[in-house]
């Protein structure tokens, strides 16, 4: 795709010898899209979905695609696949669209899905176990997959950005946030950075014309400077507007603004290893001091809804279904007293054995809110004598896996599948690779064993309900926000929606008038 690119800027050059004039290129069409949510501190810088999330990017991007998609219902549906059959509880039969390439020419099979796969399962820290495949078996343009064990969400899985299919005979190009593969989807990586995307279309992509020709994706790791972009004119649309600079477009018809409730959420998980969190009172007693409503109204500009548990109210097994501690300042100061922490010196802050009750909360700055809420719960929880040192950095990971906090606030999308499970296997359950406060009940892993078993929907989001309700009442967790995806753009541009999965956002319906 480059060559064609330079091909056509040096016959433009001639003609232009000629005394003609660059027309050649004149009808082409370029987007800029500007974003908070790519960089290497959140995991999915490069486009190897086979690395931690940079599969967010490969779909978001519009470079990669998975067997199964999801529609605005968030419904599983066939994407690459053509259809599927559950044969037994433990094989699934996939049949193959026909007639799709990936951008390296070569083209899609059972085979090069199952190559696939077998590297993702090999490599990837969630996959194994959330898929539990044991064997992949192909014929022609079918695949099918054995499981070790019933593996109801297998489908959910494959829709999954990690599930991205790409060839790997073409490779992994590059390491970490600069990786390059070869996809199926509109759009083929001519460059990849840690910061930066540049994008040609497929000409042969097999789901139909793409429209745009070039795309650059540029990250902002400051919401200032990605509304000054915007309003500027050095970007035409954007994803991770801060909540607050909605205002600036709101109502403008200059712009426009899509939005879709999703199920990404800040919330935050005690270490269960500090000294300090031992008490289940004290963790009680801080989720009690943060005012969700008041965060939600005054930070997020009401583009958000407080957080009961992990999933909002349009899941059954969202917010109502369960209970959590909710703002109440005069019972959190009662709770720490029969904790033994009181403010016996005057300075405003509860001590204990002459020692400040000092929280170290840690968290990153390219959620933009997420410094935010760290600001406001450090005032909330100041009222009731609590004293927050925030450490808000880029190297959160680190900081999280060494266990150097006594709160850990992040965000993610608890149900990007449409199913509840995703959340407890990459985040809460012992072995979780996300699991940073090192939780552990045996109670909540036989729980979601249970789930990931049980292929009735209602069972399981009943299963979904005991399991949320087991880590709300252990004070493990707790869950400030759901949020809104939010997509602002020029009004010049069509095509491009936000989506409650909050991963397609580069499709071949993006287009510039």
């Amino acid at each position: 795709m480059r060559n064609k690119r330079i091909a056509a800027l040096l016959t433009a050059t001639v003609l232009a010898g000629a005394g003609m004039t660059l027309a050649v290129l004149a009808d082409e069409k370029t987007f800029v899209y500007g974003t908070t949510g790519y960089s290497e501190e959140m995991g999915d810088a490069g486009l190897n979905p086979h690395d931690n999330y940079s599969g967010w990017s490969c779909l978001r991007y519009g470079v990669g695609e998975t067997l199964f998609k999801y529609n605005d219902n968030m419904e599983v549906e066939p994407w690459l696949a053509e259809s599927y059959e559950f044969t037994d509880d433990c094989t699934v039969k996939i049949t193959l669209r026909e007639g799709v390439q990936f951008s390296s020419g070569r083209t899609m099979d059972a085979e090069a899905v199952k190559e696939c796969l077998e590297d993702l399962i090999a490599v990837h820290d969630r996959a194994p176990r959330d898929m539990k495949i044991d064997k992949i078996e192909v014929d022609g343009m079918v695949v099918t997959i054995h499981t070790s064990e019933a593996c109801p969400a297998l489908i959910n899985y494959l829709a999954d950005p990690y599930g991205a299919i790409i060839d790997m005979q073409y490779g992994i190009q590059g390491e970490g946030g600069s990786a390059n593969v070869a996809g199926t989807g509109p759009y083929i990586a001519t460059e990849v950075t840690p910061t930066q995307i540049e994008l040609e279309k497929n000409e042969n992509y097999w789901g139909g014309e793409v429209k745009v020709d070039h795309v650059t994706v540029r990250t902002f790791s400051d919401g200032s400077a990605l509304s000054a972009a915007l309003q500027t004119g050095d970007i035409q649309g954007t994803y991770g507007l801060p909540y607050d600079n909605y205002v600036l477009f709101d109502g403008n018809p200059a712009y426009e603004i899509h939005s879709a409730a999703t199920s990404r959420c800040f919330f935050g998980q005690f270490n269960m290893e500090s000294e300090l969190m031992q008490d289940v009172r004290v963790r009680k007693a801080i989720e009690m001091g943060i005012d969700k409503e008041g965060f939600c109204n005054v930070i997020l500009s009401g583009r958000g809804v407080p957080a009961t548990g992990a999933f909002p109210d349009s899941f059954s097994f969202g917010n109502g279904a369960v209970t959590a501690p909710s703002y109440d300042p005069e019972g959190a100061k009662a709770l720490f007293k029969e904790a033994g922490w009181e403010d016996t010196d005057g300075d405003g802050y509860v001590d204990r054995d002459g020692q400040n009750l000092t929280l170290r909360w840690l968290t990153y700055p390219t959620r933009l809110e997420q410094p935010k809420l760290a600001e406001y719960a450090q005032a909330t929880l100041k009222e009731i004598g609590i004293a927050v040192d925030v450490n808000n950095t880029a190297d959160h990971r680190t900081y999280a896996q060494n266990g150097d906090f006594d709160l850990y606030v992040s965000s993610v999308t608890t149900a990007p599948t449409g199913d509840p499970e995703y959340f407890f296997t990459s985040t809460v359950v012992s072995d979780a690779a996300k699991n940073y406060g090192h939780y552990s009940n045996e109670k909540l892993d036989a729980l979601i064993d249970t789930l990931h078993g049980t292929f009735d929907t209602e069972e399981r989001g009943s299963l979904a309900v005991e399991a949320q309700q087991t880590i709300l009442d252990d004070c493990s967790f707790f869950f400030v926000s759901h949020l809104n995806m939010g997509i602002v753009t020029s009004s010049s541009v069509t095509g491009m929606e936000a989506h409650p999965c909050d991963y397609y956002e580069i499709t071949a319906e993006l287009d510039v008038k």
